[in-house]
């Protein structure tokens, strides 16, 4: 055999002479044969104790689960208590809580800023009502129904935009025509 550099990572694939010597390898040579016959018997030990424990153990399920049907736990009771108690859990934890004030805090905001937002707009409107391009045109609208009623025969009065419209809404209502020219050309 030829002499090989030792290292972490060779560098040369493994050769058949390398994997015969692996596998010729007998670990069991540094236990003895009375050591090898103590860790067997201690080992059928164990295994008879792990038996015997989940002989235990399936008899202790089975007692429980006997308990509960004597009591009336059934399984859906046990997921309600389950998903209440994870429920509460969870409003009692940090996280639930800094959302929720972080929410209840973002909402409280948005609802200023829509009160806000309501009052600007209602404003607008009051302002836009006041101003004198509103003023002008509801005059102009005024008078146009003046010279409309006086045309058509109806009281030449001069009325404001509101009673105007509050005049045509019940003649609408009523089903009354509301210029007198078909009547008068009748007579």
């Amino acid at each position: 055999m030829e002499p090989r550099q030792q290292g972490l990572l060779d560098k040369e694939p493994l050769k058949e002479v390398d994997e015969d010597m692996v596998s010729e390898v007998d670990l069991n040579n540094t236990v003895t044969e009375e050591e090898r016959e103590e860790m067997e018997n201690e080992l059928i030990k164990l295994e008879e104790e792990i038996t015997t424990l989940k002989q235990v153990l399936a008899s202790k399920e089975n007692r429980h689960l006997e308990l509960k049907q004597k009591i009336g736990i059934t399984p859906m009771n046990e997921l309600r208590q389950n998903f209440s108690k994870s429920w509460y859990d969870m409003q009692t934890s940090t996280a639930y809580k800094k959302t929720s004030e972080t929410l209840s805090t973002a909402g409280q905001r948005t609802s200023v800023a829509f009160s806000n937002l309501g009052n600007a707009i209602t404003r607008k409107f009051g302002d836009m009502r006041n101003s004198p391009s509103f003023k002008s045109f509801e005059e102009k609208v005024e008078s146009t129904v003046s010279n409309i009623k006086s045309k058509v025969g109806g009281t030449g009065g001069a009325g404001n935009f509101e009673e105007v419209l509050s005049s045509a809404a019940q003649a609408s209502a009523q089903g009354t025509p509301t210029n007198n020219v078909t009547e008068n050309s009748e007579r």
